[in-house]
């Protein structure tokens, strides 16, 4: 099995060479803030990209602990029947591109629905800080279990597209959350913290557990 993983996974990455699996236990913000790595779900059926549909697609309750859960990678989930899986994918880029992530593994890139999670490791409490994100199409997001962002419609993915109201991330693990909405064509996000003067911040590491290590 493990022959057979590594067969595939090479050929998945010749499909999208900005995208790889960590190396690392932890990973550092680029130099311009972004978060390059995130924990995928395997794209779930969706439609609409309005306000009320995105959120009443976000809200759906899909598998166990969608809203708390930091998984691993591989872990597994059944939804309407059919089993899907998380993937921890690093890119280098500032975004992550959703559509190749989808072609690769032979799933649908139009009417759905990706979930995105990863942690913020923050080595002192930061206030004032803010969620700058930018997504084709639709978002939602949130931090330590609280929404604080959406952007709505067939959007292209603009760099600090929309920005949350100012938060507070806590000394250690803090859980960013996304739920990335695709109608059709190119889907991706990117997502980074701002500063009080609204410039990017650099001082955490980006993980994969709640843990230390």
């Amino acid at each position: 099995m493990k022959l057979v993983f590594t067969i595939f996974a090479g050929a998945l990455f010749a499909l999208w060479p900005t995208l790889e699996k960590p190396a690392t236990i932890e990973k550092l913000p680029d130099a311009q803030g972004w978060i390059q790595r995130w924990l995928i779900l395997e794209p779930i059926p969706a439609n609409g990209l309005t306000d009320s549909a995105v959120q009443a697609e976000v809200k759906k309750d899909y598998f166990p602990n969608q809203f708390t859960v930091v998984p691993r990678d591989g872990d597994k989930v059944t939804v309407e029947g059919t089993e899907l899986s998380w993937h921890a994918m690093d890119t280098k880029l500032y975004n992550l591109n959703l559509y190749r992530f989808a072609e690769a593994f032979d799933k649908p890139t139009s009417n759905v629905l990706f979930w995105a999670v990863t942690v913020v490791y923050c080595p002192k409490e930061m206030q004032n800080v803010r969620l700058a994100i930018g997504s084709n199409a639709a978002s939602v997001w949130w931090v330590n279990g609280q929404e604080v962002i959406g952007i709505y419609g067939d959007r292209q993915t603009v760099i600090d597209d929309g920005v949350s109201k100012r938060l507070t991330l806590k000394k250690g693990p803090n859980i960013v959350r996304a739920a990335v909405v695709n109608g059709g064509g190119a889907t991706d996000f990117c997502a980074r913290f701002l500063d009080a003067h609204d410039q990017p911040v650099r001082n955490f590491s980006i993980r994969l557990s709640e843990g230390s290590h």
